[in-house]
């Protein structure tokens, strides 16, 4: 697989709990973060090529914890190392300029590990 990223990703340390916007169904969790893009780990596969509407919580600068609703595109995905674990690579499509704010303000908090 080429890497094809845009922008370097963030490892998350902590459990950040990835939903389904519209059915609010638990999509699993998130492994890497950036600007343009994340990796879920979850306990079923996801569709292929398929868009998405996530929902997460993330704290932004001020430490206030936001929900943040964002569209994405499956770019790739494959069973995990562990069983009935799975992978998925999705690209951000669709981000309003509030969420932005605080993802940017997460990801350039020194104090997050870096990939």
């Amino acid at each position: 697989m080429s890497e094809q990223r845009r922008a370097r990703r963030k490892h998350v340390a902590d459990v950040i709990e990835v939903g389904n916007a519209i059915t609010g169904a638990s999509m699993g969790r998130i492994g890497n973060l950036s600007r343009t893009g994340l990796m879920l780990i979850s306990h079923e596969p996801v569709r292929e090529d398929a868009l998405y509407q996530l929902s997460f919580r993330l704290a932004g600068a001020d430490g206030v914890v936001r929900m943040l609703e964002m569209g994405v595109h499956e770019q790739w995905s494959e069973p995990a190392a562990v069983p009935g674990q799975y992978w998925a690579g999705f690209r951000i499509i669709a981000l309003g300029e509030d969420d932005a704010v605080v993802l940017d303000a997460w990801l350039a908090d020194p104090n997050r590990a870096s990939l």
